[in-house]
């Protein structure tokens, strides 16, 4: 039998969850499956909290804006496939060494590292979701590379700028590769959009029903998480976790109440540097591929962005990435396209 790779899981955050992954449990977990008693569960609890199920929102007859979007259902929906699609991760074939996410994708790999667990779990990732959208703000994404995903330091300019000009009111609210998204006030965000370039026919791109994560903004929100959520609801992590910090929580020392103040304080209201978190993964526990949880494929670009950053293996470029991919058994696997999900599974 051949030798287990390593493997960085790497989990999506809201947005990921769109009219393409409508069905996408149905489609790829069975009822056989251990992780469908799992699914029953958040459904009851689900049911309790008088949401809508996980299994009635993947199993619509059509996809909803109004529905699928809403916050505490997105967050539901992308937690649990994200789950789904890690119990199915063939740990015959890949030793995983470490998780980590972007945004919302921290909780999903809390989940993962069995930080959160049960039905605790989706009760904290639906509070969670109700609590920061019901928060000010908005947040707009804006790239800082050019086709080929080398960093255009004038775009680097013209956003410092912004950030500058709008300082207290717009914040860095996540480095997502070669991509910026900005957090705050509506009157801030909407001045930034009119001010910086476009660019691409998409940018800057308003990101529909967010709220200013991320940012000072968010401090209602946390401070009503801390006070509702005890320690207990955290559990000291199996696998080690990389934050939006770029700190790195080792597996079975973490403590809890840390991970508590961590996810539902600092982490709310402070840039998240998933850019950092993926740098130092590779750089501390050297994986030999890299597997994105799906729902979605949208975390490629910002993980081979994050990469190329670096120098990562000497990536230097999209046609380095793109190269690299085309091997037998691609560096970085996305479990949301079939033809690598089946080198995952």
């Amino acid at each position: 039998m051949s030798q287990k790779k390593t493997a960085l899981v790497v989990c999506p955050g809201r947005g990921s969850y769109n009219r393409p992954e409508l069905g996408y449990l149905s489609r790829h977990l069975s009822s056989a499956h251990p992780f469908y008693r799992q699914l029953s569960e958040f459904d009851a609890l689900r049911r309790e909290l008088e949401l809508p199920t996980i299994t009635e929102l993947d199993s619509a007859a059509s996809f909803s804006n109004r529905l699928h979007l809403k916050a505490d259902n997105a967050a539901a929906l992308i937690f649990a496939a994200g789950l789904a699609d890690f119990s199915q991760i063939n740990r015959d074939k890949y030793d995983i060494v470490a998780v980590t996410g972007n945004s919302m994708g921290w909780y999903t790999a809390l989940g993962c590292a069995g930080v959160w667990q049960g039905r605790d779990s989706m009760r904290l990732v639906s509070a969670m979701a109700q609590l920061t959208a019901e928060a000010a703000g908005a947040q707009f994404i804006y790239p800082l590379v050019d086709s080929d995903w080398r960093v255009e330091p004038d775009k680097q300019a013209r956003l410092a700028e912004q950030l500058y000009l709008h300082r207290g009111a717009l914040f860095m609210s996540i480095s997502y590769g070669g991509y910026a998204v900005l957090a705050g006030t509506q009157s801030a965000v909407q001045q930034a959009m009119q001010a910086l370039p476009p660019c691409d026919e998409r940018f800057p791109m308003l990101l529909a029903g967010h709220a200013a994560f991320h940012s000072p903004l968010m401090q209602p929100a946390a401070d009503q998480a801390l006070s509702r959520f005890a320690a207990t609801s955290f559990a000291t992590p199996q696998l080690p976790l990389i934050d939006g910090r770029g700190v790195i929580w080792p597996r079975q020392l973490a403590q809890a109440a840390a991970l508590k103040v961590y996810t539902l304080g600092q982490q709310v209201t402070d840039t998240f540097y998933f850019s950092r978190a993926i740098a130092v993964a590779v750089k501390e526990f050297a994986p030999e591929h890299i597997i994105l949880l799906g729902p979605g494929s949208s975390l490629g670009g910002a993980v081979a962005q994050s990469l190329i950053t670096i120098n990562w293996q000497g990536l230097s470029s999209k046609q380095d990435f793109s190269r690299a991919q085309q091997a037998e058994l691609p560096f970085v696997l996305s479990m949301g396209l079939p033809e690598q999900r089946q080198l995952v599974v």
